[in-house]
């Protein structure tokens, strides 16, 4: 038998489930066990899908949200297509529980931290010759120290979820990105 959860927390994908989870669990919480499904909807087009069979017409589930700054108009779309037209408003998104990345999460985790701290984590996780090879790289010549970074962690498989966590762990508790923390704040 499942059980319907107390609330669902609909992330884009998989290093931003991550980046929760690990939040949380820093923080003393467990999601799952307070009732709080984290669940990755494989991209920011499926949200409408997500929420029409989650959200107030389907299981009548409290959905929260994560999301893309770039995605914000497909998000209000697929919100309101579901039925919630109170996303096309001007604060529509963050009233209703969905919370924007500025440009993503990676974004938001390096800016929290700064780059030279990014910089020490990867070197802590033994990727600092990778790091060094992509920085050396032609098409990467003139790129900020930012830019690379989000390269670096969005160009291997695996990368941005493993990297999601050990962020999230090396942020100091007065940092946590607002958008990450306002997710946490409303389930």
């Amino acid at each position: 038998m499942t059980t319907t959860p107390r609330a669902i927390v609909l992330v884009e994908g998989h290093s931003d489930r991550v980046a929760l989870l690990t939040l949380a669990r820093r923080a003393g919480r467990d999601l799952a066990g307070e009732g709080v499904q984290v669940l990755p909807m494989g991209g920011i087009t499926n949200v409408r899908a997500f929420v029409s069979r989650l959200g107030p017409d389907g299981l009548g589930v409290p959905l929260v949200g994560l999301y893309d700054g770039a995605e914000e108009a497909q998000l209000r779309r697929g919100l309101a297509a579901a039925g919630l037209v109170e996303a096309l408003d001007p604060d529509g998104p963050s009233h209703l529980g969905f919370y924007r990345c500025s440009a993503d999460l990676e974004d938001e985790l390096i800016r929290a931290l700064g780059v030279e701290r990014v910089e020490e984590v990867i070197a802590a996780a033994g990727d600092e010759r990778s790091l060094r090879l992509l920085t050396g790289m032609p098409a990467q010549r003139g790129w900020t120290r930012e830019a690379v970074l989000r390269r670096f962690l969005g160009v291997r498989s695996g990368r941005k979820a493993r990297y999601a966590a050990l962020l999230v762990d090396a942020l100091e508790p007065a940092c946590v990105p607002e958008p990450l923390a306002a997710v946490l704040a409303r389930v």
